[in-house]
Order: C-alpha cells, then structure tokens, then sequence
C-alpha cells in the first residue's frame, strides 16, 4: 500500500460521546420512573446525532483513498493507474496543472468536494478529467506520482 488516506473520527467522537453523556445525565434523574419519556428524547436526539454524523459518515464512503501498486481507489471507485495520466499527476503536484475548460467528473461518487477537503484534478491517458478530494494534497499527489510512474502501462 503506498499511501492511505481516512477521514478524521475527532468529531464523530465528540458528537456520540455528548450524545451518551447527555444521555447517561437525563437517566440518573428519570430513571426508572420515566422510562418511557427517557426513551422518547433518547429517539429525538438522535435526529440531531444523524445530522452531526451525515457528513463523516459521507467522507468515509465517498472520499477514502487507497492506492497500491495498481490501482487507485476512491470511495466506491476502482481506477487502474495505468489509466491515469502521469503527466497530468506531476503537473498537479507542482501546480501547473492546465484548467480542464470543463468542470471534471469528482471521483469517488459524492456531490462535491466537502469543506476542510481540496479538490484535484487529473486526466486519464482517454482525455477525461477527474476531480478527487483529497486532505492533504502533497502527500496524496507525491504517492501518486510514485506509482504511476511505477505502474505497468497497458496500450490498447
């Protein structure tokens, strides 16, 4: 594996730790004699946990990357390496990347690139431009500069 990249459990942690603390409070009070009200705002406040956990939850699936010495993938998305463009890896890396004149596909299946998240863009050896979200650009680019120019390349 050369490089792997998660998202960041930090607030997930907090939200769930607060939602059980919360939890844990109103029972010392309620418990056992307002077992049924304790229930119904346990259930109510998990509407807010959902909400603070969407987005996390989003990343993971979405916008987890893994890349071997063969393939790169993003989320839900399996890319060849041999499909990429080195070329369009370095010039991303050193900021020379040209601008596509058209928005790119964003890998990974989401809507968008997330807050606290940058979006870079690559090409494929067939012309087609790639956004993937990535949290830290120069680990990400420098791993896969290293293994596309490592990766066998196929030509049909």
């Amino acid at each position: 594996m050369y490089y792997v990249e998660r998202p960041a459990k930090t607030w997930s942690v907090i939200c769930v730790v607060t939602y059980l603390a919360g939890m844990a409070y109103m029972g010392v009070g309620a418990l056992p004699d307002d077992l049924g009200v304790w229930l119904g705002l346990g259930a109510l406040f998990l509407l807010p946990l959902g909400g603070c956990l969407a987005v996390p939850l989003s990343k993971l699936v979405h916008h987890r990357i893994d890349l071997d010495a063969r393939t790169l993938r993003v989320g839900r998305e399996r890319l060849p390496l041999d499909t990429l463009d080195p070329g369009s890896v370095r010039a991303a890396l050193t900021g020379t990347a040209p601008d596509p004149g058209r928005p790119a596909r964003l890998v990974g299946g989401a809507w968008g690139v997330p807050l606290g998240m940058d979006g870079v863009v690559l090409a494929t050896r067939g012309g087609e431009h790639l956004t993937i979200a990535t949290r830290d650009r120069t680990a990400f680019l420098t791993a896969l500069s290293r293994a596309t120019a490592a990766a066998p390349h196929h030509h049909l």
